[in-house]
């Protein structure tokens, strides 16, 4: 049984979409070890915390720095090198696409949340894996201890391009609830000084986890797409050490609020590919984070010419070949961090 745990990551790519739950393993401080399904282990302390916290990667297979991340964590604990002060659920969500090193094996799973993989096709493994992973996020939550508890997602991941601002995270639409300073103070702990805010619904993981179980959620974006062993690992050590220190600390202390050490920004657009003559009107190599002013020509989608809206509009995601009806490309603005809601 050690066996499968200290080759966690292999046994779960080996399986890819399921297996039969019940392998456990308990340490000696008591602390219980249980695979839920291939990828999916919760780690469970004898006297909890009041924090939940889920850490998933691997949503996009190629995405291979937080999975290593994850990979290192699951191990230590199982050899008892890294302590577990609050209930922890590891996600390695796309066994799968893993295997074929590819982003996904037939559909974007970061777009099949909150219900979305119900509708339409839903025969392929994407879908029937984001159902899954719905509900053991459900079971997660809702048998946590009874008491006030504070819930927390961080889906990690690294992103396609270079970047300008090379680690940044996504906040989901709040429905008009303040922002978390505390929260921001923790992304910065993790070397993330940059915060999207999100303006409306998506059907990503980490928005799914905010809206259905209040979870203090984000998509974290830590660097640029690379193969296994190829990842600088200096480049994640506050990331590591943080999410370390998240599930291993009772509480996380951090200096004043310093609103000028955040760069926040919002969304100014949202560019969907409807036509499959769809362009976007710079080099593939140009970086997140790159600025264009009011007017100049971003993408063509089919007849219709998409142009900046503002001055220092940045440029996200861009994608000329996703889907049909997908987001191709996301712009957005820089706001003061002082005129935001936090709480």
């Amino acid at each position: 049984m050690n066996k499968v745990f200290s080759d966690f990551l292999a046994w779960t790519c080996e399986h890819e979409w399921g297996c039969n739950e019940g392998h456990d393993l308990t340490l000696s401080d008591g602390t219980k070890l249980s695979v839920w399904d291939s990828g999916v282990l919760e780690v469970a302390p004898v006297n909890p915390g009041y924090k939940d916290i889920v850490l998933s990667c691997a949503v996009h297979g190629n995405e291979t720095a937080p999975i290593e991340i994850c990979r290192d964590i699951i191990n230590d604990i199982i050899n008892e090198k890294q302590r577990v002060t609050h209930r922890t659920l590891f996600l390695i969500a796309n066994p799968a696409s893993i295997n074929k090193g590819e982003r996904f094996v037939e559909e974007n799973m970061n777009r099949l949340f909150s219900g979305a993989h119900s509708q339409g096709d839903t025969h392929n493994k994407e879908r029937e894996r984001a159902a899954k992973i719905e509900r053991y996020v459900e079971r997660f939550y809702q048998s946590a201890p009874e008491g006030q508890r504070e819930r927390f997602h961080y889906d990690l991941h690294t992103a396609i391009r270079d970047s300008k601002r090379e680690k940044f995270a996504v906040y989901p639409f709040t429905h008009g609830a303040p922002y978390s300073r505390r929260q921001l103070q923790f992304l910065l702990a993790c070397g993330v000084d940059t915060v999207l805010l999100n303006q409306a619904p998506t059907t990503t993981f980490s928005y799914f986890s905010a809206r259905q179980f209040n979870a203090c959620a984000f998509t974290v974006e830590l660097g640029k797409v690379r193969p296994f062993g190829e990842n600088d690992r200096t480049q994640f050590a506050a990331a590591e050490t943080s999410f370390r220190k998240l599930i291993g600390e009772a509480e996380l202390e951090f200096g004043p609020f310093e609103p000028e050490q955040h760069y926040v920004f919002k969304e100014a657009q949202t560019i969907n590919r409807t036509q499959p003559d769809f362009e976007l009107n710079f080099a593939d190599d140009v970086a997140n984070f790159t600025s264009f002013n009011k007017g100049a020509l971003l993408a063509r989608d089919g007849g219709q010419a998409r142009y900046a809206q503002h001055n220092e509009e940045h440029i996200i995601f861009p994608n000329a070949k996703v889907a049909l009806g997908h987001r191709a490309l996301l712009t957005v603005v820089r706001v003061p961090t002082d005129s935001l809601d936090l709480v």
